[in-house]
């Protein structure tokens, strides 16, 4: 079955890619050849961001112009308009020490649109919390605008390791 509608797992980012460039190719290569590398560019980006390396993040991934992020702590969902040159700063603040292994659990492309549903297996100091490990499911929605790639979503969720009904009832109402 090709990449674009195959389930594609691995340890790590190397292999990851590895089977994305060697997947039998029965759809157009020019998917296929995007697809493993929009994958490796998530993987060293999102690496960056924990590190505390936005330059790198922001020279490996363009956000479109209504990119929306769907943030792991929840709440309302942020655009791109949103994010300023302050918000960065922030984020180079707020993400430290940190590595992280891209697990891909599924992606799907087409020639405009690359769908990337991964598990990033971070761990780093977040905010002010001291290190720890941080797996988050994610999914990344990818446009093609010209030759480049551009990151229109990110939906991001802490739940890699699941959770009761209870725990979820709980979070889906809030405080009280």
């Amino acid at each position: 079955m090709p990449i674009s509608r195959r389930t594609i797992l691995a340890a790590g980012a190397s292999s990851v890619v590895t089977a994305a460039a060697s997947a039998s190719v029965q759809d157009d290569p020019a998917i296929e050849k995007a697809i493993a590398e929009l994958v490796q560019r998530s993987q060293e980006a999102n690496a960056a961001l924990l590190r505390s390396d936005v330059d790198r993040y922001r020279e490996l991934i363009t956000l479109a112009e209504d990119f929306t992020l769907m943030s792991p702590f929840g709440g309302r969902p942020s655009r791109g308009t949103e994010i300023t040159d302050e918000t960065w700063d922030a984020m180079r603040r707020f993400f430290r020490n940190g590595t992280l292994r891209q697990e891909v659990v599924q992606a799907y492309g087409s020639a405009e649109m690359v769908v990337l549903a991964v598990i990033e297996h971070g761990h780093g100091e977040v905010g002010s919390l001291p290190g720890q490990d941080w797996p988050l499911r994610v999914t990344l929605v990818y446009r093609r605008k010209g030759a480049d790639w551009h990151l229109a979503h990110r939906h991001a969720d802490p739940l890699a390791r699941g959770i009761s009904l209870k725990e979820a009832a709980l979070l889906a109402n809030g405080p009280r």
